[in-house]
């Protein structure tokens, strides 16, 4: 198998369990973030949905991938996870199945992530901005705000 150039080369599980190829946000800017909803940096989501929707229009668009690695901050369900954030911040941004970010089980995409961007995922709300030909243009760190990360997709879009 050939190894994966940009995001479009992926098909993962939607939270629902449906399959998605990542061809469908070819094009746009995208910020993949691991969530977990139970986790110090949570409210994140607040500002995540923000960036989305205040954004999507221009061709942007937030993709939430559930982790269990850290603490086990994200114990739920796929229903209760979605349930979680739909309930507590009205996301409505795509959110995929839950995944692991590091180790032996990772996930290919991750590992295509952090390729030209080394070191383990330090913790949840990892984002990586993607830009709109495919390729990882920039890491942010687990605690930088959503709203910090404005300008960089500003200057993208």
């Amino acid at each position: 198998m050939t190894q994966p150039q940009t995001l479009s080369d992926f098909i993962l599980p939607r939270l629902d369990g449906t399959l998605q190829p990542l061809s469908a946000y070819a094009g746009q800017l995208v910020l993949i973030v691991n969530t977990a909803s139970k986790c110090g940096l949570t409210p994140q989501y607040e500002g995540l949905e923000a960036l989305y929707r205040r954004y999507r229009d221009q061709g942007f668009v937030v993709l939430g991938f559930p982790c269990n690695q850290f603490a086990g901050q994200e114990p739920g369900s796929a229903d209760e996870i979605a349930s979680f954030c739909s309930l507590t911040y009205d996301v409505s941004f795509p959110l995929f199945a839950k995944l692991d970010v590091n180790g032996p089980s990772e996930s290919p995409l991750y590992t295509w992530l952090k390729a030209g961007h080394p070191g383990d995922i330090e913790w949840n709300f990892a984002k990586f901005l993607i830009d709109r030909d495919g390729s990882v243009a920039q890491r942010i760190a687990p605690d930088t705000q959503p709203e910090a990360i404005v300008p960089a997709i500003e200057r993208r879009l």
